[in-house]
């Protein structure tokens, strides 16, 4: 259940508006509901400020499509990350309103909040355009969680002045996430330029060498710049929500 739908059905019953029988009816299904196939956690937004997130990979269209659906009964805007292509269509035809952003592979049922919940903008920068896509998981789950995102995309170590050209961006960011495959080098070089916290994102993209993203991460992991911070390889996502953790406004 979203915060302010609950906010309003409380609001409600002490208004006489809705009778105690009504809400407990609304709340009597959390914390979770059982779908059979799965237990859809409807109380993970009260707990953490952000609703359940649903990876797509491994569900069948049917099963992605019936716990979105759970999950935006209470009014919250829900996220679904690897989508493929070929799921796609049957997830969106079975969820009115809902759409699919191929570049992230993200299906997203619900508005964008307003860009009003974080204390500043995060910067999402990418080393090269293969990695774009993983930095719009990254980018995609910040704007949902109701933050301001600046892009700089294909910014990459083999030609460093592109990345001071967007200096400003970054510069004025209050977080940044940079994500980057082949040798993974970006981050170190983002984190020793400003004075932002760095969270790094490996790739997968790169040549044999590059073990499928371990090369790059286990450059993140020994960066001789402080501040930055290493999620698992391709987790756009998992960058994406702990930008916007560490760049949410203080309050309930």
């Amino acid at each position: 259940m979203d915060p302010e739908r609950l906010r309003e059905l409380l609001e409600a019953v002490a208004a006489r508006r809705t009778s105690v029988a009504e809400a407990v009816g609304e709340l009597r299904e959390l914390p979770f509901r059982s779908l059979g196939f799965a237990r859809v956690d409807t109380h993970r937004h009260l707990r953490t400020g952000f609703p359940e997130v649903v990876l797509g990979e491994g569900k069948t269209p049917e099963q992605i499509a019936a716990i979105m659906g759970e999950l935006g009964r209470g009014g919250s805007t829900v996220l679904a990350t690897r989508v493929g292509p070929e799921a796609a269509p049957a997830v969106t035809a079975a969820l009115p309103g809902a759409r699919y952003l191929p570049l992230p592979r993200a299906v997203v049922l619900g508005p964008v909040p307003a860009p009003d919940r974080g204390r500043g903008t995060i910067a999402v920068v990418s080393a090269g355009t293969s990695d774009v896509p993983v930095a719009e998981e990254a980018a995609l789950t910040a704007e949902l969680a109701g933050n301001r995102v600046e892009r700089v995309y294909d910014a990459g170590v083999a030609g460093l002045h592109r990345l001071i050209s967007d200096r400003a961006v970054i510069a004025q960011a209050e977080i940044v996430v940079v994500v980057a495959g082949m040798e993974g080098a970006l981050p170190s070089v983002v984190a020793g330029l400003f004075a932002r916290p760095v969270i790094a994102v490996p790739t997968s993209v790169g040549y044999g060498a590059s073990f499928g993203g371990i090369a790059a991460l286990l450059s993140m992991l020994n960066s001789c710049a402080a501040g930055v911070a290493v999620v698992n390889i391709d987790n756009g996502f998992g960058a994406g929500q702990l930008a916007a953790m560490l760049n949410r406004k203080p309050g309930p």
